[in-house]
């Protein structure tokens, strides 16, 4: 290194001073044309010509009506028009711009006086609804409920999503920054699983952005950037790009990823309460672009997933806070003058220590002082003391490095790096302390985290360093951390003691009041991100909040009745979105809620078919009385029966009649509930249908007509056998699978559905393929003991691979969503048919029978 280099400031600081939002260009996936407020164009990125057949230098000045057809520019100047401010980017997909058949999704948002209209060219405008697959993709993140099982579930499905090679969902520290929590990389990859990166990889104008732009694409880092003219707008400044999707990249972020080996990336913010929570960052191995539309779909998803992240730390934070308010009239009831605080102050320190871990407490009190377990002396706390003195009064104060706060602890670091302060006084005089031992931690970082402080080919800037090889450091002289929970416990805590020792002095009342306030104000606080969550959720949501006393009742209403659509879904995607029976759907909700009392519901009259715009309505209805009576009708007692009566009417309408018999007696509700609703007006209102629900004392009764355009007459049910191989259904333990299984299956969620039952069945690897190639190079390169094909793969079926399975001796099921399977089991009268759709116990039961023959 040379002198000047020498003594050049070559810093992390460098990338956080770079002005990543006025790089001058765009990537060449898109193009940009910027107007002022009258609609004139003031900047144009090069590749206009290219991308729209427009002359740069002729476009900048001319005006927007200029370049695009009237009804273009009357569509677009509509959409700007519902931008509101921080609104972000309205966005328009495959619009004809020229009206030639040549079609472009579009961004605009606004920047200072400006519209900035981004456009990239439509691939194809085939018939797609990808934003359908974000409901049953978030459905299988919401079916965990620790942080690091949803990461992993939404790293899969985000790979699944997208194509990326590797996705990870990377979260942020206290220090700014992140470990890799969950990862799903192709074969072959190096695993960052478990790796810390430092603050620097991302630097604080970046996670900035990203708070304003929640995605980021980067299709190609060798790609040349095209420059955006003029560089200089009218009043000498660059154009400011900070919300632009096509926005170039900084020239050091490119060598970074260049040095890991990334061809492509794309991160999207993870985001809880307005901060940066963490990402999820993908990376490919080749240039790889992902459409407009798509990347809509994948924020979509992302603002989801953070919104389950959230509901759970809200949820652990709020039973910390209840916990914490507990302690709050066991306290009171104790403390009779202030001398009780430190008479019974091992009854308080056990009482915290349920709440908030710790590993020592101490106490100063009116110039007293008692510790417990791991503390610093009296004559250190002395000195600690003047330091607390020194700190913002009135609020909690931690950290989990003591040292860097307070040199002098040093001498007793072993015993007590973290502390967390709680001021029980007015002023800066007592206060209760607590103390976390030192935890020596080993950080696997991804390379060196201090970087080479070396010139690089970006002049006198930092260079990215070359190696993403696990890097150990050994941390010490550092606790465990104080999370937000604790901190907001402690908190409650610290209002709680207060108002002891207030209440006796000569101002207690007021004081007290005020300690009340502040308690108040965290329970609302905790309301309202509550509600916030529960806002999100539409008309269904809201109205199943009708009646619900507590939060877990709620939960259960409303899983109900949106897994009762979701049932009854199911049945009329089983009849291809025809009409579906009647009796099946009182059969399958019956199952689903009340399965030991299924005989107990007797169901008599001729099934009918519904039309799929009745069934939906019926599958709410049904729900709420079988809910109603497991809950608190006939069927709750053991004697209990409920009676559905089917019966045509003379102009080919239905009338069901419900009577329940055999439970308590029974009273009408003082009010009228969501569910009594549901019951009551949904077939008038929906159908145009009459009902009538009754409370008569002997048991609740309710009848209904369906008016004839909605009712066809069902074909006779063939009585079922008692599963699908004529066997019993082995229960849950009797038969477990073991070895390697493949999956075939042409919809990716039910392939991971698959996946996960058959590892949860006892398999210890599971691969899955979309279609017979793959599936075949899989069958080619390994071998497999079991297999799962669906036959029907879209534009061709799973025959050849079937094929090759028998040829090989490898038994297989045979899964599909159609009604006919005679020449199915014909062609392979060993394997299993499976009808869709199939749960756990059906393919368990399936490869029962399936396993059985072969032995």
């Amino acid at each position: 290194m040379t002198d000047t280099a020498a003594s050049a400031p070559v810093e992390l600081s460098n990338c956080d001073r770079e002005q990543i939002q006025f790089l001058g260009h765009v990537q060449p996936y898109g193009c940009l044309i910027s107007v002022s407020g009258d609609w004139v164009v003031q900047h144009v990125s090069a590749n206009i010509d290219d991308m729209l057949g427009l002359d740069p230098e002729a476009a900048i000045g001319a005006r927007f009506l200029e370049l695009f057809p009237r009804e273009v520019v009357h569509h677009l100047r509509g959409r700007i028009q519902i931008l509101g401010q921080d609104s972000g980017a309205a966005r328009i997909y495959g619009v004809d711009l020229f009206e030639d058949g040549r079609f472009f999704d579009v961004s605009v948002h606004a920047s200072g006086s400006s519209y900035l209209f981004e456009f990239e060219p439509k691939n194809q405008l085939a018939m797609r609804d990808e934003m359908s697959l974000v409901q049953p993709l978030i459905a299988r993140v919401r079916r965990r409920r620790e942080i690091p099982a949803m990461a992993r579930e939404a790293a899969r499905a985000m790979k699944a999503l997208t194509g990326f090679d590797r996705v990870m969902v990377y979260q942020f520290q206290r220090d700014d920054s992140g470990s890799v929590i969950a990862e799903a990389a192709s074969p072959g990859m190096t695993p960052f699983l478990g790796l810390r990166f430092p603050a620097s990889d991302i630097p604080k104008q970046a996670r900035d952005l990203y708070l304003r732009s929640p995605i980021r694409l980067i299709m190609d880092v060798d790609a040349a950037p095209q420059p955006i003219l003029p560089a200089l707008g009218p009043e000498g400044s660059p154009l400011d790009l900070s919300l632009s999707v096509t926005r170039a990249v900084s020239p050091i972020h490119l060598e970074y990823l260049r040095n890991m080996g990334v061809a492509a990336s794309m991160s999207v913010s993870i985001l809880r309460e307005g901060r940066l929570w963490g990402l999820i960052a993908c990376h490919h191995n080749t240039p790889h672009y992902i459409d407009y539309e798509k990347r809509s779909t994948v924020e979509l998803f992302t603002q989801l997933f953070s919104y389950e992240i959230a509901a759970v730390e809200t949820d652990a934070e709020r039973q910390q806070t209840l916990q914490a308010r507990m302690l709050h009239t066991g306290l009171v009831e104790r403390m009779t003058d202030i001398t009780a605080i430190g008479q019974n102050f091992e009854h308080i320190a056990r009482a915290i220590g349920e709440v908030i871990p710790f590993d020592g407490i101490a106490i100063w009190i009116n110039d007293r002082f008692h510790a417990i377990g791991s503390a610093p002396t009296r004559e250190e706390f002395m000195g600690l003391l003047r330091h607390l003195h020194g700190v913002a009064a009135g609020r909690v104060h931690t950290t989990d490095r003591l040292m860097d706060r307070y040199p002098a602890a040093d001498g007793f670091v072993e015993r007590a790096a973290g502390m967390l302060s709680l001021p029980i006084s007015r002023g800066p005089r007592d206060y209760i302390v607590l103390f976390r031992r030192e935890q020596v931690q080993e950080v696997t970082w991804a390379g060196d985290p201090s970087k080479p402080v070396q010139p690089g080919p970006n002049g006198l800037r930092l260079t990215p360093r070359k190696s993403f090889e696990a890097w150990t450091e050994t941390v010490r002289h550092q606790s465990a951390p104080w999370t937000d929970s604790e901190i907001a416990a402690a908190e409650t805590i610290r209002i709680t003691l207060l108002e002891v020792v207030l209440k006796f002095a000569d101002d207690s009342i007021a004081e007290r009041k005020r300690a009340q306030e502040r308690q108040e104000l965290l329970i609302a606080e905790l309301n309202h991100r509550v509600r916030n969550i529960l806002n999100l959720i539409r008309g269904l949501v809201s109205q199943s909040r009708s009646g619900v006393t507590s939060v877990g009742d709620y939960t259960r209403i409303l899983d109900g009745r949106i897994d009762a659509l979701a049932r009854a879904h199911d049945q009329l995607t089983g009849s291809d979105w025809e009409a579906a029976s009647l009796k099946e759907l009182i059969e399958t909700e019956v199952t689903a809620f009340v399965s030991a009392q299924r005989d107990r519901v007797r169901i008599t009259g001729d099934d009918v078919l519904l039309a799929p715009e009745a069934f939906s309505t019926l599958a709410l209805v049904v729900h709420e009385l079988v809910t109603n009576a497991a809950k608190y009708g006939a069927l709750k007692h053991d004697h209990g029966t409920v009676n559905i009566t089917l019966t045509r009417l003379n102009d080919h309408g239905l009338r069901m009649d419900w009577r329940e018999r055999g439970g308590a007696a029974v009273k009408a509700p003082e009010g009228r509930g969501f569910g009594t609703t549901v019951i009551e007006r949904s077939i008038p209102f929906e159908l145009g249908g009459e009902a009538e629900l009754r409370f008569a004392l002997t048991g609740t009764e309710a009848s209904f007509s369906i008016p004839a355009r909605f009712v066809s007459t069902a074909p006779e049910r063939p009585v079922s056998a008692p599963d699908q191989s004529g066997a019993s259904m082995p229960d849950e333990q009797s038969m477990q699978l073991s070895g390697r299984a493949l999956i075939v299956e042409d919809n990716m969620i039910i392939a991971m559905d698959g996946a996960d039952i058959l590892a949860e069945l006892g398999c210890e690897d599971v691969a899955t393929a979309s279609g017979v190639g793959e599936a075949l190079r899989l069958i080619e390169a390994g071998h497999f003991d079991i297999a799962l094909l669906d036959v029907n793969l879209g534009h061709e079926t799973s025959v050849p691979v079937a094929d090759a399975l028998r040829a090989r001796g490898v038994p297989f099921l045979l899964a599909t969503g159609y009604g006919a399977t005679d020449g199915i089991a014909e062609a392979y009268p060993e394997a299993v048919i499976l009808k869709k759709p199939y749960t756990k116990r059906s393919v368990q039961a399936g490869f029962h029978a399936l396993l059985r023959g072969v032995d």
